[in-house]
């Protein structure tokens, strides 16, 4: 929040401006760490925005390396954040920040401060604190955190990366083709018209699809955005997202590369918890919650269930029928010899490597199999419009 403050300088002059912190008692702090009286302070009017600002996981980042490397030079925790809050360029995760330093200096723990902020920071990301902080190596989590996360954020941009070029040329290539039906099919419409003899069938299929785009067209988008919002809403149900991760995980060739991305997440997420002193038990808990698919998060709670009752991970994943076999037999030997934190960081780096494989050979594939749909799509439309051309003295006679 932001702050309009009139005050007393040390020398007595009078000055006023905005102050940002989480409430006011913190903006009052603020004010007093730069040796001002205060004389009045409200909540600054501010204009809203079209597009709030929201905290970004490179944000997240960023700051969990920066307060890593202050730690581990011996700036206390306080210090560090604020010297953070000023760094911040996004206002929203600064206002976070100063939010976790007002809590912090009132007396709450770093991962309690944390927790009251879920938008930015992540069960995950609490869990790991919690044990930095009971275990004195706060330094140490931060620093496996700030690598957790670049890598994870590297796996996702190789994901987008490889989704992007299709996603854009299907949308132009969706656009043109309707922008062809609806303008372009009716003026030759109209100069077969009045030849007045009959279209092949697939130019007059063309044509009646055109006539139905244009006419009911006030009709069809309505239809559209509802049915797209009430997907949009099934989809947020347990029944619905289960569904719909079940399908994605079954794709042909999209469904192997969320099946590795899913598996490099679990190994590298249950790795790093336990190597940070997380006990297995809340480390396989906090991944579920944090997994992103129901299907693989139904497989992890089937091993939490298995430990809490005397038995081995590794089992309920196999059962699951979504871990290859080698995975399995890797985490079994991890859980014999006491390594799985190691094993399970091997098996995560493996499936990196996977990944980008996938991703490669994907946007290899994806690329021919683009102008192949087009090829077939605008070859059509065109075949169409030109094969009553074919007969055009005929129609004339």
């Amino acid at each position: 929040m932001l702050f309009a403050y009139k005050a007393k300088e040390s020398n007595g002059k009078a000055t006023e401006g905005v102050v940002e912190a989480a409430d006011q008692k913190a903006a009052i702090a603020r004010l007093r760490e730069k040796k001002l009286s205060i004389v009045e302070i409200v909540p600054a009017k501010v204009k809203k925005k079209f597009f709030k600002d929201k905290v970004q996981n490179a944000d997240v980042v960023i700051f969990s390396r920066q307060l890593s490397t202050l730690v581990s030079a011996g700036v206390p925790i306080v210090q560090g954040l604020t010297i953070l809050e000023e760094q911040a360029e996004n206002p929203a995760f600064r206002t976070v920040v100063g939010a976790l330093r007002t809590d912090i200096e009132a007396g709450l723990s770093i991962a309690d401060a944390m927790r009251k902020h879920p938008t930015a920071f992540t069960e995950l990301y609490v869990s790991m604190i919690k044990a930095g902080e009971v275990g004195g190596i706060l330094d140490t989590i931060l620093e496996r955190l700030s690598a957790f996360l670049e890598s994870s954020e590297a796996l996702k941009a190789k994901v987008k990366s490889a989704m992007m070029y299709p996603a854009v040329v299907f949308s132009v290539a969706g656009l043109i083709t309707i922008f062809l039906i609806a303008f372009v099919i009716p003026i030759f419409k109209d100069i077969f018209g009045s030849f007045n003899a009959k279209l092949p069938f697939l130019t007059q299929a063309l044509i009646n699809l055109s006539d139905f785009i244009r006419q009911k067209m006030v009709f069809t988008i309505p239809f559209f955005y509802i049915g797209y919002r009430f997907l949009k809403k099934w989809m947020k149900t347990e029944k619905g997202q289960e569904k719909v991760d079940d399908i994605s995980l079954k794709l042909p060739v999209v469904g192997i590369l969320l099946k590795k991305v899913a598996i490099a997440k679990f190994t590298r997420t249950l790795g790093t918890l336990i190597k940070s002193g997380v006990p297995i038990l809340q480390g396989l808990e906090t991944v579920a919650k944090t997994s992103g698919n129901k299907v693989i998060e139904r497989a992890i709670m089937s091993s939490y269930n298995s430990i809490k009752e005397g038995g081995r991970i590794s089992d309920p994943l196999k059962k699951a029928n979504i871990f290859p076999p080698m995975v399995i037999q890797m985490i079994s030997v991890g859980e014999e010899t006491g390594g799985l934190d190691n094993m399970l960081g091997k098996i995560a780096d493996f499936y990196d490597t996977e990944v980008d494989t996938a991703v490669h050979g994907l946007t290899s594939m994806i690329e021919p199999l683009i102008m192949v749909v087009l090829g077939v799509v605008i070859g059509t439309i065109v075949i169409a419009l030109f094969m009553p051309m074919f007969s055009m003295g005929e129609m004339v006679g």
